[in-house]
């Protein structure tokens, strides 16, 4: 196992309980807490500065350290958004890139460039996409060269307050908060209390809904039909895969739900799980078999590394209630009678 897939895994494991090594990490876990806490409570007061834009902003975040299904919501509001007739730009700080200027996710991008999860947005909508640390400046730019954009959607930097935002939504999947202690005693990057402010709270597949006096809305990943990754033209049905030698592999947020999404699919395969963002090399997808199952944004970072045949999963969020309709009265107010 990969260094950093065992330091994923012991870090997940310790954030899940209230144990020995989470103790010990607790007086850092106040001293970070405190210093987010000070950091928000400058902004409120003007201390420091909050940039506004002249379009309105909708951030797609969460209040734990790693993924949680923000980029699919973010994709999915893009497209609901477009074809409610606006025209969203996306800004991101492209993690897993090697650039951190800066910069319009366009033609030949690659995800050691830009970041994975930016590429895919790209990839699957119309909508520009920028990426930088400085999630003020790619909003900027982005409207900068692309004049008729009317919002902006910013996924994940529910945390990067100098950007001013009209909504703000919170992801949470069935991991919950885990023991509920601030990084690095546990994941929270704020407390969850802060949860009571946000505009939205969206549940990811079999999330419990936490104490918060706002909206909630239940999100689905749905995904049954594969592509080649060489030829997406070429697809197949679970059934079709069914008695070859499959092997999975993931690095996302939690690499579980996408196995367990195959599980549910009747498909039987050797888990490979590494930690969000990773870089793939050959060595890593050295297997046996007949063919492997990735995720898109896994995908993004392997071709060319394998002679296996590699069948990407493509899938679709399904939220209820309409949550597209919600921002967009946020955005413009209830329709007049």
């Amino acid at each position: 196992m990969p260094p950093s897939k065992r330091s994923s895994d012991a870090l997940t494991s310790l954030w899940r309980k209230r144990g020995p090594a989470a103790l010990a990490l607790w007086p850092f876990g106040l001293l970070f807490a405190l210093l987010s806490r000070l950091r928000r409570t400058a902004y409120q007061l003007g201390l420091l500065t909050t940039v506004h834009l002249p379009v309105p902003v909708i951030v797609v975040g969460n209040i734990i350290a790693g993924g949680a299904g923000k980029t699919p919501l973010t994709l999915w509001l893009a497209i609901q958004l477009t074809a409610a007739g606006r025209k969203p730009g996306i800004v991101s700080r492209g993690y897993g890139g090697n650039s951190m200027a800066v910069r319009k996710v366009g033609a030949g991008a690659t995800a050691s460039d830009v970041g994975d999860e930016p590429l895919l947005l790209a990839q699957r909508t119309n909508c520009p996409v920028y990426v930088g640390t400085d999630r003020v400046a790619a909003a900027q730019a982005l409207l900068a060269e692309n004049p008729d954009c009317d919002l902006i959607l910013c996924d994940d930097g529910l945390q990067h307050y100098r950007l001013a935002r009209t909504v703000e939504i919170a992801v949470i999947d069935r991991r919950g908060l885990m023991n509920g202690w601030p990084l690095p005693a546990g994941p929270l990057r704020e407390p969850a209390s802060r949860l009571g402010s946000v505009d939205a709270i969206v549940l990811n597949g079999e999330a419990s809904a936490p104490v918060a006096e706002v909206p909630v809305f239940r999100m689905q990943l749905a995904g049954e039909r594969f592509h080649r990754l060489e030829d997406p033209g070429i697809t197949c049905m679970a059934s079709d895969l069914t008695g070859c030698k499959l092997h999975a592999v993931a690095g996302i947020g939690e690499p579980q739900r996408f196995f367990d999404h195959l599980t549910a699919l009747g498909l039987d395969f050797v888990a490979h799980a590494f930690p969000d963002h990773h870089h793939y090399t050959s060595t890593d997808l050295s297997f046996a078999g007949d063919a492997i199952l990735m995720t898109e944004k896994d995908a993004l970072k392997c071709a060319g590394l394998t002679p296996l045949p590699i069948w990407v999963l493509p899938v679709e969020a399904r939220i209820e209630p309409d949550l597209a309709h919600f921002v967009l009265e946020k955005i413009d107010g209830p329709p007049s009678a």
